[in-house]
Order: structure tokens, then C-alpha cells, then sequence
């Protein structure tokens, strides 16, 4: 596995293709997040524009191959343990990105409530943002899973179903990603740092379902 995810990893790098999703996250946090507003409300942003980048970059590693050479990898290695490769480069290139963007929100933004009157400990911050992106990564990854190939082989179907479930991912009630960003803008507000471990929970319980899902259809559909 070690070596899958390491020709995974440099075929991302390799293929530049990375660039897109990563300077619209940069633009992002760029118009967002400016220097001096509330440490908490600043991460929640962060952590929002982060899931359907994370998901853009899973379409990225699936499709970075060529059939053919897909059918090399999965014929040497196997099909599931490919495609699991696959999925498992992304999420780590999804929250090496969650990882820099939480530095940079936590170095430049106040360590304040939403009326900057309560302090926030920054570093306690810090660890609920890591969360917070933790979560955007994983479900990131599960729509990522579940919306290109081998359940949807059409671009265009992929596509826009990726996206209508980015989307409703940050907004539907009961959401990980909806729950671990009202405790970020709610803790702001009262000027108390959450732990979001249940979303954690719930984000890694759909990650771990939608890449079974799709790496056992790899294994049908070679």
C-alpha cells in the first residue's frame, strides 16, 4: 500500500492538475478571512471551503489515469487496494491543505469572540480548526467517493452531482460538516472553544462507507 500511495501521491503532483482547486481555496480564504476578525469564526469559513475543494481533488486522483493505465495498476496490485490508494492520496493532499490553511487562520486572525470582548486561546483554536478540517476532508472524500468512477462513469453527471452534494452537506441539518460549523460559529459567538469529536465520528463513519462502497464496485468493474 505504501508504495500505491507513493505513485498516487507523485502522479497527483506530477500532473499539475492540483493547481486549480488549490489557488480557488487560496482566493477563498484571500476574500474570507482577513487579518484581525474572530480566530473561530475565521476557521469555520476556512473549514466550509474546504470540503468540496477536498472533493474536487478526490475526481482529480480518480481520473489522473488513463484506462489503460488503471488497468495496469489494478491488474499488479488489485483493484480494491488501487482504488483505495486512490481515494486515500486525496484525503491526505486534502488535509495537508486543512493543516496549512488553519496555521495561516490562526497566525493572522484575533484570538477573540465574535464582539472581540471574551478571549479565545489560540491554540486551543487551532486544535477545534484541525477538526473542523478534519471533517471537511473526510466527507470531502466520501462525496468524492461516491460521485466519479465506478458508480458514475458520465463527467457531466459527476460533476454537478458532486457539487449538489458539497452543497448539501454544509447546509442539511445533521450534517458532520453543518454541525462542526454551527459549534465553531456558536463558540465564537459565546466566546468558548468546542470539541467537535462527534462530527469527527460521524464524517469518518460516511468516509469509511462511501470508500468501501466504491472501492468494492472497483473490484466488480475492474
Amino acid at each position: 500500500m505504501n508504495a500505491l500511495l507513493h505513485y498516487q501521491s507523485a502522479l497527483l503532483l506530477r500532473s499539475q492538475r492540483w493547481l486549480a482547486p488549490v489557488i480557488l481555496y487560496a482566493a477563498f480564504l484571500a476574500v474570507g478571512v482577513q487579518s484581525g476578525q474572530p480566530v473561530l469564526d475565521s476557521l469555520a469559513y476556512a473549514a466550509a471551503a474546504l470540503l468540496p475543494v477536498a472533493a474536487w481533488i478526490v475526481r482529480i486522483c480518480v481520473t489522473n489515469e488513463p484506462p489503460s493505465a488503471r488497468s495496469c495498476t489494478a491488474a499488479a496490485a488489485g483493484p480494491w487496494r488501487a482504488h483505495l490508494a486512490t481515494l486515500l492520496s486525496a484525503f491526505l493532499a486534502s488535509a495537508v491543505l486543512g493543516v496549512v490553511a488553519t496555521v495561516v487562520v490562526a497566525v493572522i486572525s484575533d484570538a477573540a469572540s465574535t464582539d472581540h470582548r471574551t478571549a479565545v486561546n489560540r491554540i486551543a483554536a487551532s486544535g477545534a480548526g484541525l477538526l473542523a478540517m478534519l471533517v471537511s476532508a473526510l466527507l470531502g472524500t466520501a462525496i468524492g467517493a461516491v460521485t466519479n468512477w465506478p458508480l458514475l462513469r458520465s463527467p457531466a453527471w459527476a460533476i454537478s452531482v458532486l457539487l449538489l452534494a458539497a452543497l448539501l452537506a454544509l447546509v442539511t441539518t445533521g450534517s458532520p460538516a453543518q454541525a462542526v460549523l454551527t459549534d465553531l460559529i456558536t463558540g465564537s459567538r459565546d466566546g468558548v472553544v468546542p470539541v467537535p469529536l462527534l462530527p469527527v465520528a460521524g464524517a469518518g463513519a460516511l468516509a469509511a462507507a462511501a470508500v468501501a462502497t466504491a472501492c468494492g464496485l472497483a473490484s466488480r468493474r475492474g
